[in-house]
């Protein structure tokens, strides 16, 4: 077995392996391969502390929160411009047209990204051609439902905002929408673990493990610590806490699957439940996408060091960015949406998809048939007069149940952060 000598290549090693198996997930028993846990890298006591479990192997149990954090300029000047692009993004949301309709597209490309982050291959493409009976018959039909359970459970976990402030039962429910009839679905969904967990490479067991989270004992009492921190309000800035409960949640790791998928939910939800979002615009996983390294990096350096000060900086930087992007997207959507209106308002029902596209922008005659509650006929018409206005194209050559796309749209959501 390695034992690593210096934090430096520690890191390398964890990163390469967080890169080599995407998704963060209870480990089954096997052969003993991988980089064992080097417990004197964890240099910093205040960030937490390394316990010897009965078993003879050594997990990480962090400090309840919050931590002590020094406000230096260059903080507080990365804290004001996350802050002022959260609330311009806020401002942009207030002013949506019809905003139910702009938050499907965004909500679809964060549920793609972050089930990427997680290992899945489908693209956000393939998820909406998927919804209007058009997907591609060689995607993994597995890769689709863990896609489309965390657009479920994103909703449900927005409407449940409304009766059930974010709490551990809250967190459960989250966890068993999101994990039902999937893989990993036989991993207790709606059950915090009652077995022990690990990160590292296939195959590693918990003695080879890079990075083990608290005994089930200690983690309850971390849960229960959390969601203190959770519920405490006014007494650090939003964005600063929502980081805070991120990493705390990803370092506790409860469940034996899904943690990553969890944690990046919770963010939306609680910048909307502390009114940060009029509407649920700002999803984190582009920008962890876009910087996975970076994001698994900070992470560690927390554990290792008790490097607050960095995480911080990683995580304020990705929401300036995601929310100006964001903002930028729902204008340009708001412009697509008034052009193509403006072009069909002589056709009514022409109108009334424009709408649609926007909302999802694949469609076929029968599709927008379901959507008008028109003729076949009727929706075809319709379809074409979009088709004539340039909004819409026909996608391949396909004779019958023709698809559709509204590239402009499409193109608007999946704009890379670097080219906003």
């Amino acid at each position: 077995m390695c034992h690593l000598q210096c934090t430096a290549r520690f890191e390398n090693i964890v990163l390469l392996i967080f890169k080599a198996s995407a998704t963060l997930k209870a480990n089954v028993a096997g052969t003993a391969v991988g980089v064992a846990v080097d417990t004197s890298l964890f240099k910093d006591s205040a960030a937490g502390r390394i316990v010897r479990a009965p078993q003879g192997y050594d997990a990480f149990v962090p400090a309840p929160l919050p931590p002590d954090i020094d406000y230096d300029p260059d903080l507080v000047l990365a804290l004001s411009r996350a802050d002022a692009a959260l609330s311009e993004l806020s401002i942009a949301g207030e002013q949506l047209p019809n905003p139910h309709l702009l938050i499907a597209p965004y909500l679809r490309q964060e549920a793609v990204l972050s089930s990427r982050i997680e290992g899945t291959r489908t693209t956000l493409s393939e998820l909406l051609m998927d919804e209007v009976a058009a997907a591609p018959p060689e995607r993994d039909p597995d890769d689709l439902r863990e896609v489309r359970n965390y657009i479920t459970a994103m909703e449900c976990g927005l409407a449940r905002l409304s009766e059930l402030p974010l709490s551990l039962r809250f967190v459960r429910e989250l966890h068993e929408r999101l994990m039902q009839g999937v893989r990993g679905a036989h991993m207790t969904p709606g059950e915090f673990r009652r077995s022990q967990n690990w990160i590292g490479r296939p195959g590693s067991t918990l003695t080879t493990a890079t990075y083990v989270p608290p005994p089930v004992p200690e983690m309850m009492e971390a849960l229960g610590a959390w969601e203190l921190f959770l519920h405490e309000r006014g007494s650090l800035p939003d964005l600063v806490q929502c980081a805070l409960l991120h990493e705390h949640f990803e370092a506790i790791h409860p469940f034996l699957d899904g943690n990553g998928r969890v944690g990046r939910l919770l963010i939306t939800l609680f910048l909307t439940e502390r009114g940060r979002l009029t509407q649920p615009l700002l999803y984190l996983s582009a920008y962890i996408e876009a910087h996975r390294s970076d994001y698994y990096e900070a992470l560690l350096r927390v554990r290792t060091h008790g490097d607050w000060r960095g995480w911080l900086f990683y995580f304020l930087e990705g929401v300036r960015q995601t929310a100006e992007r964001a903002a930028e997207q729902a204008r340009e959507l708001v412009r697509i949406r008034e052009k193509y209106r403006q072009s069909v308002q002589d056709r009514p029902k022409a109108l009334a998809l424009v709408d649609e596209v926007l909302r999802s922008p694949f469609i076929t005659v029968a599709e927008a048939q379901r959507l008008l509650g028109v003729t076949n006929p009727t929706a075809r018409a319709a379809v074409l007069a979009l088709v004539d206005a340039g909004l819409l194209e026909e996608v391949g050559e396909r004779k019958w149940r023709r698809l559709y796309v509204a590239r402009p749209v499409l193109e608007a959501i999946e704009t890379p952060l670097e080219d906003m």
